[in-house]
């Protein structure tokens, strides 16, 4: 079992929508790039399982309309200067992907409507691209852990390759691009298994800092049965109670209440019947994986009612991740780049969920340009240096560990899970709660070292779960940090917005975790194009 080992001048962790923008933005730039992946790109994660919606508005009132709205509806949290960068560079490189053969559907004016993808044929066309333009892909790949100089640059990564017989591979490389994804902390929401927060925790343990990380409560709604939460599809439902009662209006605005008859432990029902006779074919054919489970068991969702249930999205369709310190989205820490859902997205979210008109929106918008931006920049970045020697790995937690214990793995895991999944942890917050899940994470934490730890699979299920420890105790020790309510940050003991809290939270930290306001505020920020 030889070792792989490639030098590059860029390397870029994950193969989803922002990590084969940002290898193809780097290779544009003349650097020589790697890109490695958990699964296989292309065809892993969560975009790639369905329909995308997507926030790209032209040009003109609308656009500045969008970025009003947005910025007041975020909590006034977001950059109005990052919000027009996203949409202009979102549809700059949408008007490429249709004029590299994508085909986008028309309406009924016979103009294309380009506020969707198929993540499917998206992901399928972008692997193509990505190769064509000379990347060496690694798929099945997932990194372990950063390299890094003497002087803490971060210089390339490690792993192993699932189907070369756990075979470890390493890359030296200028600069580093993390488009890993988010955690969604292995709740079964569709497509999001490979997504344990494992470019997180490699980001940290260079040094690097997260905002956000209290938005992080994202929950969708799927079939009782099924893990697709695509919620395009339930703008037309209507929720019913186990007596056949409505809840709400119908439609998103009625999701609220669904969500609170789900956290008082009540069932609800849904059914599509909103939807007219003359679109539901074009609904199958836009979402067909939705309408699976469903035909599966016999049940017309336009014309019958069935469970569903409320699944958590985490960072994935949450706000938090890595800090973002520049234009170009570089990291805190020289030498690393981060994109997509593996970065914040409170520039341009601020405290409200980036996808809650449907699996992508805003959080597609952003992969499209932070990929662009991140790769672009750490192709910069590499033409000042050498690829560099003498480079050693900063991992540490689930890799230093004792000999296989699976058992610690799944342990670990199972605690997260109680203290992310739950409504009454997530949904809805106090502080006793918040105390509680801190109390118990930060234990864990302690004793993770000492548990985590294995070779081949069992090594990657302890970094996965050492992984998802991190990211939520990030996330709780935000929250509890954050004494109000604030977008998808509900406190219960604290159900008002204090005016005085409208600054990003940063947060950081391994043995010992740290929050603290982002210096500047919101008053200083305006929305001027």
């Amino acid at each position: 079992m030889s070792r792989l080992e490639i030098d590059a001048d860029v390397l870029v962790l994950g193969g989803g929508p922002a990590g084969t923008w940002a290898a193809l933005a780097a290779a544009r730039a003349g650097a020589r790039v790697v890109l490695a992946d958990k699964g296989c790109c292309g065809t892993s994660g969560p975009t790639a399982s369905g329909g995308n919606n997507l926030w790209n508005v032209p040009p003109g009132p609308a656009r500045e309309r969008s970025v009003q709205a947005r910025f007041e509806d975020g909590g006034r949290l977001s950059e109005p200067a990052w919000m027009y960068r996203v949409l202009e560079e979102t549809h700059h490189r949408v008007d490429e992907l249709a004029g590299a053969g994508y085909r986008f559907p028309s309406g009924d004016d016979g103009r294309e409507v380009r506020t969707s993808l198929q993540g499917p044929e998206y992901m399928r066309r972008m692997r193509r691209r990505v190769h064509r333009a000379g990347v060496t892909i690694l798929d099945h790949s997932p990194a372990l852990e950063l390299l890094t100089t003497g002087d803490g640059i971060v210089s390339g990564a490690a792993g192993l390759q699932r189907q070369n017989g756990y075979a470890p591979w390493s890359v030296r490389a200028g600069a580093v691009v993390v488009a890993t994804g988010g955690c969604a902390f292995l709740s079964g929401s569709f497509g999001t298994n490979v997504d344990t927060g494992d470019g997180l925790l490699m980001a940290a343990e260079v040094g690097a800092s997260f905002s956000g990380m209290e938005f992080s409560t994202a929950y969708a709604l799927a079939p009782a049965w099924s893990g697709h939460t695509k919620g395009l599809m339930m703008q037309f439902a209507t929720y019913y109670d186990a007596d056949g009662r409505t809840l709400g209006d119908g439609g998103f605005s009625a999701r609220g209440a669904a969500m609170a008859h789900l956290a008082a432990g009540r069932p609800v029902y849904a059914r599509l019947d909103r939807a007219r006779p003359d679109i539901r074919a074009a609904m199958r054919t836009s979402q067909p994986n939705y309408f699976l489970p469903l035909d599966k068991a016999g049940i017309d969702p336009f014309t019958q009612k069935y469970p569903v249930r409320a699944v958590l999205e985490g960072t994935v369709r949450g706000t938090g991740g890595i800090r973002v310190a520049g234009t170009g989205c570089a990291s805190d820490v020289p030498g690393l780049f981060v994109a997509g859902d593996a970065a914040t997205r409170e520039l341009v979210t601020g405290g409200r969920s980036g996808g809650r008109s449907g699996g992508g929106s805003h959080n597609g918008a952003w992969a499209i340009s932070s990929g662009t931006w991140a790769g672009a920049g750490a192709a910069r970045f590499a033409r000042k240096r050498p690829v560099p020697d003498g480079v050693r790995g900063a991992g540490a937690a689930g890799l230093r560990g004792p000999s296989a214990r699976r058992q610690a793995s799944r342990s670990i895991v199972g605690l997260v899970q109680e203290h992310t999944l739950p409504l009454r942890r997530s949904y809805r917050r106090s502080a006793t709660s918040l105390q509680d899940s801190v109390t118990a994470l930060d234990e864990a934490w302690s004793g993770a070292a000492d548990l985590l730890g294995g070779t081949e699979r069992e090594l990657l299920q302890a970094r996965s779960a050492a992984a998802m420890l991190a990211v939520a105790r990030w996330a709780t020790h935000s929250a509890l940090a954050r004494t109000e309510t604030q977008g998808m940050h509900v406190r219960t003991d604290l159900p008002d917005t204090d005016p005085a809290q409208t600054r990003r939270l940063l947060s950081g930290g391994l043995g010992e975790v740290w929050v603290r306001p982002e210096r500047g505020t919101a008053e200083a920020r305006t929305v001027a194009s």
